[in-house]
């Protein structure tokens, strides 16, 4: 195959073509060049810059591509990342915006994010909301010259005003699809988490639902309230309460004490926009005398650690955090490659544990 018409061919005199293997001879003295790898793998220069650029597919052979990876390895090859940032105006550096990082959701997607990140040659910069899910301070007034792009997730709509006014190519994760500030999204099946979770207690026999929804204005959240309603809504005698929490465990418990304690038929199920709000509904259920799940069902979203750090284990929709993060920095990757990044959804899954059962006899969802 040909590489920018570059043939895969060694030079003349050589024997060898690309596909061969290489040898293991180095250069003379000092550092190893493209050259040299180019020379110990017997293809063109500019065969090494795609195959080492991971822009070989379709270009180079398979067989050609291992050549050259060997080659650079047993020679010490490592690109000259200052000189090509200067040759392509770049700095290779990413800024990765999120809400806060009071959970480990948030560090699982920068883990995703940085390690793509590092097979391209980049950095990443982790800049979170310092109020958690209100406004971010303007990164970009000190930040703009020294990056390449944005990566944002999750993030609440008032903190978005300066990541989508930052003028550089912006991916957004766990976020409104259309929004026409992206380059490109990745997102996770929300929706269908939510409907997972409904759906889990419906079949249990659930029909007083709660609804401990995150008091904070994202897609992400109105999207898991909308599919959830409307999976209720299915199902004839079935009934569900929203009551707005604050994302900490405290808040939680506030939030379901006033659901659980209230006057009338409580609810026998608890449906957490997160797991912290679960562990929250959780305690909150003990200091009313309520057995998990004897006498109340609780789930949550995310299935963090906490998830089985808490007993009964939790009923939790499984969130691909690192999936996220990795998926969101190839799509910047491909935006500053001039590639056009296709929109992402990736799935999610219900993972059932001790704390959802079917209601008690008579539903009594309230300490006598």
């Amino acid at each position: 195959m040909v590489a920018n018409g570059a043939a895969e061919k060694g030079p003349p005199g050589t024997g060898r073509t690309g596909d061969d293997a290489p040898g293991g001879a180095r250069p003379a003295a000092g550092r190893a060049t493209s050259r040299d790898v180019a020379r110990v793998a017997g293809v063109s220069q500019a065969t090494v810059s795609l195959v080492l650029g991971d822009k070989w597919p379709g270009r180079v052979s398979e067989r050609t591509a291992q050549a050259v990876r060997a080659a650079a390895r047993d020679l010490g090859y490592r690109p000259n990342l200052a000189a090509r940032s200067l040759r392509l105006g770049r700095t290779r550096t990413v800024l990765l915006v999120v809400p806060a990082l009071t959970t480990e959701f948030f560090a699982r997607v920068y883990t995703g994010a940085a390690r793509v990140a590092a097979d391209h040659g980049f950095g990443v910069v982790l800049y979170p909301s310092p109020e958690g899910v209100g406004p971010a301070r303007d990164p970009f007034d000190s930040a703009r010259a020294s990056l390449d792009g944005v990566i944002a997730s999750s993030m609440a709509a008032d903190a978005l005003a300066a990541v989508r006014g930052g003028g550089l190519p912006l991916v957004m994760l766990d976020s409104d699809p259309d929004d026409a500030a992206a380059a490109a999204t990745v997102n996770l099946d929300i929706a269908d988490g939510a409907r997972q979770a409904a759906e889990h207690l419906l079949t249990l026999g659930h029909r007083r639902v709660a609804h401990l929804a995150a008091a904070v204005d994202s897609w992400t959240f109105r999207v898991r309230a909308r599919a959830l309603a409307q999976a209720v809504s299915e199902v004839p005698g079935a009934a569900l309460r929203t009551e707005p929490a604050g994302l900490s465990v405290e808040e939680g418990r506030r939030a379901a004490e006033r659901v659980l304690a209230g006057p009338g038929p409580g609810p026998t199920a608890l449906v957490c926009d997160d797991d912290i709000l679960a562990a929250g509904a959780c305690k909150a259920a003990r200091r009313l005398g309520l057995r998990v799940p004897d006498d109340v069902s609780v789930t949550g979203f995310d299935d963090l650690a906490l998830a089985t750090a808490v007993e009964p284990e939790l009923t939790t929709v499984r969130l691909p955090a690192e999936a996220v993060g990795a998926a969101g920095m190839r799509a910047l990757m491909a935006v500053l490659d001039g590639e056009a990044p296709q929109d992402t959804t990736l799935p999610v899954e219900l993972v059932t544990r001790g704390s959802s059962a079917p209601p008690p006899p008579g539903q009594p969802a309230r300490r006598p």
